[in-house]
């Protein structure tokens, strides 16, 4: 038994050394949580007494939680009374969770509907705006001042009427800046009144929403604000003066007045005719007026087998024979196509239109070159048709088939007209009529103006 027990013993002893030998693996940390630190309650052992104490001196700080009644017992607290709202009651019991000590709450607390009660804060509220209201008075008098400031010195700069007028190109520019003075001046004072009632964010969300509003509104009238633009711009270069005879696209007339809307031409038949400034601004304008000297052109045509080059040279005698075609720019003349049964003949010359009328001086012109053509023995042929019929049989057919050489008689000899110089003055009924009437609305707007720049 002895030996028996000593063997166990030893046998032990070399269980508990190889034990301490092996290697020991680490316990793995567990997970450490944030401590929310409760709400002390004032000493180490908490009592019921100082839990209710100490919530009813937190709920009397607070307005809205300043009704309920705190009751603890064994750290079990009762909430009752009442709030204005849901949430207040909401929060009561967050608070009293968070007071060290409180084992749950039990919540009484019944919704406040007594009018009373509601309007008790309107009141407060009232009073407290109509006491920060007077107090702000005096600092309101003073942006009044300073925005009343602006616009007076604003509406006074504005006022130079003489400055601006010389300094800018027309009327309606100078009434342009003058708006524009008011507007920045409305702008700075404003600006400067906000800034003294420390109202900047007003400011600049009132900035934002206006600037949202012009854009839209801006897409809304693009096309007014395109036109108002194209004012301005015809307004400083001006591309045409009072009583030009223009060429707008396809609208001719003379010029009446340019408006900030409009551009008014007077047709060649004396009617009104109102053209957007921003079609004007984006037209092919001609102008005939710009260049007193203007070339007049017309074709004649002369049978295939005639001399086209006498046929020239006996046109441009007769143009050179009338005093109203000028000799410099030289009339000329030019085959212009070479047809079936014709030679076409263009020929052009130059008229002085402040003291030639354009039309009247081509009609002479035409009138007697052709007449002159016809009695140096050039024929004018008409149109000649070619009929082909089911037989294969064909034959011409001229409206004025001229006879055999033999067979024709001599040209008779005819005058040449001779034009009087005393009935070819330029027409000037539409141009005095546009004097007459620019003359009698001497009042209407009207930005055309003799010292501006003229493309």
């Amino acid at each position: 038994m002895p030996c028996k027990s000593i063997r166990h013993c030893a046998f032990l002893i070399l269980l508990l050394t190889t034990l301490s030998i092996l290697p020991v693996s680490p316990v793995p940390a567990q997970e450490v949580t944030p401590n929310t630190s409760p709400i002390a309650a004032g000493a180490d052992t908490v009592s019921d007494a100082r839990i209710e104490a100490r919530i009813d001196a937190i709920f009397s700080q607070i307005e809205a939680l300043d009704q309920i009644t705190v009751n603890v017992d064994a750290g079990v607290v009762t909430l009752s009374g009442s709030t204005m709202d849901q949430a207040a009651a909401e929060r009561a019991v967050e608070l009293v969770n968070r007071v060290e000590g409180v084992v749950t709450v039990e919540s009484n607390i019944e919704r406040d509907l007594s009018v009373e009660r509601r309007l008790n804060p309107i009141i407060g509220q009232t009073q407290s705006l109509t006491s920060d209201a007077i107090s702000l008075l005096p600092l309101l008098a003073l942006a009044v001042v300073v925005f009343a400031a602006a616009m007076l010195i604003g509406r006074w700069i504005a006022g130079w009427d003489t400055l601006w007028a010389r300094i800018t190109p027309n009327a309606f520019i100078a009434d342009l800046v003058c708006s524009s003075i008011r507007i920045l001046a409305f702008i700075i004072g404003v600006v400067g009144a906000l800034a003294l009632l420390d109202a900047t964010a007003f400011l600049g969300a009132f900035l934002g929403a206006a600037g949202f509003i012009g854009l839209a509104v801006g897409f809304a009238v693009r096309d007014t604000i395109e036109n108002y633009i194209a004012s301005i711009m015809l307004s400083i270069r001006q591309p045409f003066r009072p009583n030009d005879h223009v060429v707008i696209d396809d609208k001719e007339g003379r010029v009446l007045r340019l408006t900030s809307r409009a551009t008014i031409l007077m047709t060649l038949d004396g009617n009104h005719l109102r053209i957007p400034n921003a079609t004007v601004f984006k037209a092919v304008i001609l102008n005939y007026t710009r260049n007193p000297k203007r070339r007049f052109d017309f074709e004649l045509g002369v049978d295939a087998d005639d001399d086209p080059l006498a046929a020239i040279e006996t046109g441009l005698a007769t143009l050179k024979s009338h005093d109203f075609v000028l000799d410099d720019p030289a009339p000329f003349a030019c085959i212009q196509q070479v047809g079936d049964s014709n030679i076409v003949i263009l020929y052009a010359g130059w008229v002085d239109q402040e003291k030639t009328s354009y039309m009247q001086a081509r009609s002479v012109a035409l009138a007697s070159v052709k007449t002159a053509l016809e009695a140096a023995g050039f024929a004018l042929p008409e149109p000649i048709y070619r009929l082909r019929f089911d037989n294969g049989a064909a034959m011409n057919i001229s409206e004025a088939t001229s006879q055999p050489a033999a067979e024709t008689a001599p040209p008779k000899p005819i005058s040449r007209p001779q034009a009087d110089i005393s009935t070819m003055q330029p027409e000037e009924d539409i141009e005095r009529q546009v004097d007459a009437e620019r003359r009698s609305d001497g009042n209407e707007e009207d930005l055309l103006s003799k010292q501006a720049p003229i493309e």
